[in-house]
């Protein structure tokens, strides 16, 4: 009995299977055998097009890979470009759906399949997805794909720009630079966050009711489904929910859904999961969360697999809360494009968490990628190892209205939908600068609409006016908020080439020296390292010294611009951007060091560290500063074991000693705390003579796949007997590569910057150059020579990649690991509160006295100043209570270029006396010794005076980094006032 009911089980299933009740959802890798030409073929739409000497491609590829870092940005080829690829689907069911969904073409696409138009993507940024079905066929099919990438695009229909599409800002790196996959599933389904093309929104998990000490949550899951049969449908809608190592937690699900043939409906499942593990900064932990759809004999017809992570975010009191601990943003404002040399973006998932996790390890928190919205293998890397995103949707550097702002809405409607399942994901940028109250109302209906709980802010740049914005962010200046979160969205320009270590050695570039931009000194754009690193110091301590438990109003941080050497918008020597505190090929400047020694914590200082700016290898008897960065109180030198004395103190974190003599040996710095304990040390050394080469090989954890797109980075370094880098090695390297492996080179100073050179210098010792696999698996022998030393070989062998009729189930972004190495969350608060603020409760001025309150209301854009004499300038706070205020904090009109003598009284008592610095923001009156009082008057006390102590660093579209500086005032004798906060200090 039991036999004949198993069998009757088993045909009953059989049955349900053929009559087209259930099938397996499948996910395959689209990138593999496509062919490309450059040029307009009309024809090649056609399934029996003749493509037989076209170049057979894996994407993701740039048809104009090869100009990345040789050309000028606005030099990049843009023009027409076709895709063809040939391929089966095996098994191929009649009531099974197939649909391809594209990361991102550029920028125009018009796709085909058999000879039948598909459709056309023109924003040249987000994902698009297609239906497949009605054209498909069980033989071979043709997908044939015409890509346009012209600068001066127009949308078809409207005639309009797309306002991204800029050759200061967005690489034009054309064709299909991103990956493509096909997916084949069930007529009833779980759609695909496509909302370009296919109107679908696909899955969305979130958290909420967060117990971060207790580790639980309620973990949410909705996913669309679509009923593409003839026939009503039932099911139910189960969620399985796996930990990092694979290890099932707990599964849940709704109760039976009926779907009528024809409808979409939403579907939901929630349930408290225990013992979570919350993503957080440098953890990236991550669940995956299995949605299927089950048919009425409970088999699962449909399943999709989402990998996220859960974390509980706040914004408020002008700071930010990850898991319950305040957080403020240090990273990077980076390229979207986060190009590499005779590549562009197109470079494996490995590659991208190699390069994102950099910044990780500089102790960075933030990247906020610039004007276009990243591609998902750079959000997912992202969510891989830890790293904050702040994420745009599309904009040059203005508001737009019409058409184009139309676009910037569809754009970010579209990217929320698809990444709204990314943990990382913590800030929507609407505008890469201020966009106006109407526009942010608007936006933030996108976002509540579609994702309405996932715990991100969303904001544009200088939006501290505008209470409907839930985080700001200015540009090359800074701003305090008790409200919504302020962060700078980008600052410090300087550019310098990593060649350049000081002006003591080779190539003993002197500081600043280099080619006019736009007619004027360019300084600041042609900095040696030594100066970029000291640079990079002076002005994160302006932030530092903003920080959360510095009063009510606080600064949230900022991301520097940027991370690595882009092909953008250049100002100094070379014809790229230079700016990167790592070079190209994300070989690290001094500046990532500076970084990481004044970055790790959440607000304040959790760890020690010490760094010696430079190198010590100079002539004998060279007399030269030494610049040491610390997080101690007090630094002391040692060359060879004997003291050279305590270094002077600049800003918070720079130690400099004066007119050092260089000897051969050890160069020393200890760090010491407030009581003379020692808390760190760093020494470098002087190296010996070149005695070899290092090669090294940078690759796939997973192994060194031969797909035709994954890639090696191979490291090569000039060493001494001992294996020191020599560090002022500039020789010539000549590559030699043989096997199954294609020579994609670095980047060096030179004619074409070398750009798929084979002979490539280092510079300070050391080059890296990247090669990609064929696809053909087999050895790869790398052989190194150079002029003086021995011959250095590298061998590699590359791991099969199964490709069956062009479709591959190898996703190589699917099994990389997160990395966990910060840890979890700490539980300790972040920072010690230094200072409070005492609120002002009312001001009384010599004039204008109804505008008195705009100096101390929160908005950046509101002041109080008086008419021009002497006489009326001056204003008195009476403040909520008694207070020995000793800083003062205070943004006045012109800030980076205006100087105002000043005189302020505690009651009738005078505290403090001066001409103030300029700044890119606030500056602090210290008042050493501070009176008891209930009212604090500032008077001007003479003529203001103007020469501006910024000038090189602008805008690409104003003359300053806010209207505020751009204002005259109508005499010298004029006090204008911003923004004033009184402190004491907490002892």
């Amino acid at each position: 009995m039991k036999h004949k009911l198993f069998l009757f089980v088993f045909l009953l299933t059989a049955l349900s299977v053929i009559n087209g009740q259930a099938s397996e959802r499948k996910k395959y890798n689209f990138n593999s055998e496509w062919k490309l030409r450059i040029g307009d073929f009309p024809k090649a739409k056609d399934a029996k097009f003749d493509d037989s000497k076209w170049k057979q491609v894996t994407l993701p590829h740039a048809f104009n890979e090869d100009e990345a870092f040789k050309l000028s940005i606005e030099q990049l080829t843009d023009t027409v470009v076709w895709y063809r690829k040939n391929f089966r689907i095996p098994e191929l069911k009649s009531n099974q759906k197939v649909f391809v969904e594209f990361e991102g073409v550029r920028q125009r696409g018009d796709f085909y399949l058999n000879g039948h138009y598909l459709g056309r993507h023109e924003n040249g940024v987000m994902a698009v997805g297609f239906d497949l079905t009605p054209h498909i066929k069980e033989g071979e099919n043709v997908i044939a794909v015409r890509t346009d990438n012209d600068w001066m695009y127009r949308e078809e229909g409207t005639n309009s720009k797309f306002q991204w599409n800029d050759r200061n800002f967005n690489a034009n790196y054309g064709g299909i630079p991103k990956n493509v996959f096909l997916y084949v599933t069930d007529n009833v389904y779980q759609t695909l966050p496509l909302y370009s093309n296919l109107k679908t929104t696909g899955v969305y998990v979130y958290a909420q009711d967060f117990d971060i000490k207790g580790r639980k949550a309620t973990i949410h899951a909705e996913s669309e489904v679509r009923n593409d049969s003839k026939a009503t449908r039932q099911f139910s809608y189960q969620v399985t929910v796996l930990d990092a190592d694979g290890k099932l937690m707990k599964t849940f699900q709704s109760d039976k859904v009926t779907l009528k043939a024809g409808e979409t409906k939403t579907v939901k499942a929630s349930a408290i999961l225990h013992n979570l593990h919350f993503w957080s900064w440098g953890y990236g932990y991550l669940y995956t969360v299995k949605t299927a759809l089950k048919d009425e004999n409970n088999q699962v017809f449909d399943e999709v697999s989402t990998r996220t992570g859960f974390r509980k975010t706040r914004f408020a009191e002008g700071k930010i809360w990850l898991n319950d601990r305040v957080i403020q943003m240090k990273g990077y404002a980076q390229r979207t494009s986060n190009e590499w040399p005779a590549a562009g973006l197109s470079v494996p998932a490995w590659l991208s968490d190699f390069s994102n996790g950099l910044m990780v390890k500089g102790n960075a928190n933030l990247v906020r990628w610039m004007h276009v919205t990243p591609w998902k293998q750079d959000v997912e890397s992202c969510d891989r190892v830890g790293l904050i995103q702040a994420m745009p949707a599309g904009d040059a550097e203005k508001d737009r209205e019409g058409r184009q702002w139309e676009q910037r809405v569809e754009l970010m409607r579209d990217a929320i939908i698809y990444n709204r399942n990314n943990p990382s994901i913590l800030f929507y940028e609407c505008g890469n600068k201020a966009i106006s109250r109407e526009h942010m109302i608007e936006m933030k209906a996108v976002r509540d609409k579609y994702d309405p709980f996932g715990g991100r802010a969303i904001g544009s740049r200088e939006m501290l006016d505008i209470r409907e914005a839930e985080y700001g962010g200015e540009m090359l200046y800074i701003n305090r908020s008790e409200h919504h979160p302020m962060w700078a969205t980008e600052y410090c320009r300087d550019e310098g080439l990593r060649k350049y270590w000081d002006e003591y050695s080779y190539p003993f570039h002197k500081e600043g020296d280099g080619p006019l931009y736009k007619g004027q000194p360019a300084t600041d754009y042609n900095r040696n390292q030594d100066e970029l690193a000291i640079t990079m110091i002076a002005r994160w301590y302006d932030y530092w010294r903003e920080r959360p438990g510095t009063g009510n109003r606080v600064s949230s941080g900022g991301t520097k611009i940027i991370f690595s050497d882009t092909n953008t918008h250049y100002r100094g020597a070379e014809n790229y951007r230079r700016s990167g505190v790592t070079d190209a090929m994300r070989i690290e400047k001094d500046a990532f060091y500076a970084h990481q020694v004044m970055w790790d914590g959440w607000v304040d200082t959790e760890k020690d560290q010490t760094y010696i700016i430079g190198h010590w290898n100079y002539p004998e008897n060279t007399v030269k500063p030494v610049q040491v960065v610390s997080t101690g109180e007090e630094v002391e030198l040692f060359l060879n074991g004997n003291s050279l004395g305590k270094g002077k103190r600049q800003y918070n974190f720079l130690f400099i000693f004066d007119n050092v003599v260089f000897k051969p040996g050890k160069l020393e710095a200890v760090s010491y705390n407030k009581a003379g304990k020692e808390i760190s040390r760093y020494a470098v050394n002087t190296a010996g003579e070149p005695a070899s080469l290092k090669l090294t090989a940078i690759q796939n954890p997973e192994g060194f796949h031969a797909d035709g797109a994954d890639m090696a980075l191979i490291q090569v370094e000039v060493v001494d007997k001992d294996g020191q880098r020599c560090p002022l090695d500039n020789r010539t390297i000549q590559f030699t590569l043989k096997g199954q492996a294609e020579w994609r080179g670095g980047i060096a100073q030179g004619e074409n910057n070398h750009i798929l050179d084979t002979n490539l210098p280092v510079e300070c010792g050391i080059n890296r150059a990247l090669i990609r696999s064929t696809t053909t698996a087999g050895k790869v022998t790398l052989t190194a020579q150079a002029k003086g030393l021995p011959t250095a070989t590298l061998a590699l062998e590359t791991v099969p990649v199964k490709v069956i009729e062009g479709l591959s189930t190898y996703l190589p972004q699917a099994t990389l690991k997160g990395r966990l190495d910060r840890g979890e969350t700490p539980s300790t608060p972040s920072y010690k509160d230094s200072k409070k603020g005492v609120r002002i409760v009312s001001a009384k001025a010599g004039c204008n006295n109804n505008d008195a309150e705009k100096s101390y209301d929160d908005i950046e854009l509101t002041e109080w100043k008086n008419d021009g004499k002497l006489s009326t300038a001056w204003i008195t706070y009476t403040l909520e209570r008694d207070a020995e205020i000793d800083d003062i904090c205070i943004k006045l009109q012109g800030w980076r270029s205006r100087s105002y003598p000043l005189e302020v009284y505690a009651g009738n008592t005078l505290i403090w006396s001066g001409n103030t610095d300029k700044s890119l923001g606030y500056i602090h009156l210290d008042v050493e010794k501070p009176v008891r009082a209930n009212t604090i008057t500032i008077r001007l006390k003479g003529n203001t005076s103007d020469k501006d102590a910024f000038g090189q660093i602008i805008e690409v579209e104003a003359k300053a980094a806010n209207k505020m500086e751009l204002e005259k005032s109508s005499s010298r004798n004029q006090l204008r006032i911003i923004e004033v906060e009184f402190l004491e200090t907490i002892k």
